[in-house]
């Protein structure tokens, strides 16, 4: 049911909308950490790490999926706020071709340099045949990753974040069904994995498109709209060119990192596989609720209502804390379990490697909360080059400094070190942008 953001108490009004996004995170990541927890259980610790290794790449992926969800999440939303459904609908309709444009491009160069991107990240080579054969049906599946990330954002754009986050609920869990059913009943291992990930995102995918469609035709309009704009494919690439880069340069960061963890052989990439996808639990839920903030702010900027927007960043505040507290108990007591639920007869040293990498971050999620979450106030109002800074300043230094610490005598839980640094320091970069750019022009806050 679509939903206008622009009325009733901010708090509350947030709250209700971010809650189902949150669900939504949870039974996302159960994708990749079902893939994971099936290859480290029912196959063996190398599984695992093949998986890991290739989950740096298909990030990439994600990356340009998720800046085009953005890009038409935040144009979607401003018109709907403005009740300008005519030209909503060619912002829908331009953003779905250009994705898929930009999707197809992306699989023909995956198909063709994956195994180069592969060998350029130091993938061992008793892991590279499973890493490239995951990478690959990743890639085959491609196009439902990138139109049920626009569906999911148009949703939201109208204020529903409740449809996608049944929709995920049904195929996350589907996902481990058939990831289980694959693997230990079939001759397929890893490809087993990557097999059922394609078929529950493609058929979650199909399915949410379908409703969307008839969704969208229920909101008759007089005149006809433009099926694609040139005017609104600016708009939309002005909004997801930024996005993409910020998380395609993040995920290049990923890789290099990635890279300079491989030295440090399997034990250790295994390690920091579970301890990866542990965390990207928690950064992915910052991110889906600054999101949301990103939608709350488009639309009250559509209707005029700017100062509405102030109260929905301290309502945010509140939200990620209070969801951050139980991440960090649970981190920092319960790590060597957690690790060790991906790895079937882990090894101390992945254990170990995991457990230091996840203890060290877990007390800078309270920091990296507010950068997110003042990320997507930047970014739903249009504040596209101060959100990219606070972004790079974050990146380039965990990278220069993961590089630099691995060469230490701290070895590879110098390269943990590195993120909180990187962290704080792009906070106050962030805050600093949001508290000074309001109010200072239309498209600011």
């Amino acid at each position: 049911m679509n939903k206008d953001l622009t009325v009733g108490n901010p708090q509350k009004v947030l709250w209700r909308f971010c809650l189902p996004l949150f669900g939504s995170v949870i039974f996302q990541q159960l994708y990749n950490l079902a893939d994971s927890w099936v290859a480290g259980n029912f196959i063996n610790q190398n599984a695992l790490a093949a998986v890991g290794n290739s989950y740096e790449i298909t990030l990439i992926f994600i990356a340009f999926a998720f800046g085009c969800n953005i890009g038409c999440s935040v144009i979607t939303s401003r018109f709907f706020g403005a009740k300008n459904y005519g030209k909503m609908k060619t912002a829908i309709s331009t953003s779905l071709i250009t994705s898929g444009a930009i999707c197809g491009v992306l699989m023909l160069l995956g198909l063709i340099f994956g195994g180069f991107l592969l060998n350029a990240i130091h993938t061992p080579a008793n892991l590279m045949a499973d890493s490239k054969l995951y990478l690959d049906i990743y890639i085959y599946g491609l196009p439902f990753v990138f139109f049920y990330n626009i569906t999911t954002g148009i949703f939201s754009a109208l204020g529903d974040s409740k449809t996608p986050f049944i929709f995920l609920i049904i195929s996350s869990t589907s996902n481990i069904l058939v990831d289980i059913l694959f693997v230990k009943y079939t001759p397929m291992q890893v490809d087993g994995v990557a097999w059922a990930t394609f078929l529950c995102q493609g058929l979650s995918c199909i399915a949410s498109m379908i409703v969307l469609f008839i969704r969208l035709y229920k909101m008759h309009l007089k005149e006809s709209f433009i099926v694609f704009s040139l005017e609104m494919l600016k708009s939309f690439l002005t909004i997801a060119v930024p996005s993409i880069l910020q998380q395609s340069f993040i995920s290049l960061g990923n890789i290099i990192i990635q890279g300079v963890i491989n030295n440090f052989g399997s034990d250790v990439i295994a390690g920091y596989a579970a301890g990866v996808k542990l965390n990207n639990l928690v950064i992915t839920s910052y991110t889906t609720l600054g999101n949301g903030i990103s939608n709350f702010a488009s639309q009250n900027l559509g209707a005029g209502k700017n100062e509405r927007i102030k109260d929905g960043f301290k309502a945010g505040i509140k939200m990620v804390w209070l969801l951050t507290l139980p991440f960090f108990i649970i981190y920092m007591l319960l790590t060597k379990y957690m690790v060790a639920f991906f790895i079937d007869e882990p090894t101390v040293e992945a254990i170990a490697a995991g457990s230091i990498y996840l203890r060290i971050l877990a007390p800078f999620y309270f920091v990296v909360s507010v950068k997110l979450i003042s990320d997507g106030v930047l970014r739903g109002g249009g504040l596209m080059k101060q959100f990219m800074v606070g972004t790079f300043t974050d990146l380039i230094l965990r990278v220069v400094l993961a590089i630099l610490f691995a060469k230490t005598i701290l070895g590879s839980t110098g390269i943990w070190c590195a993120w909180p640094i990187g962290w704080c320091i792009a906070t106050v970069i962030s805050v600093f942008f949001y508290k000074t750019s309001l109010g200072r022009n239309s498209k600011t806050p």
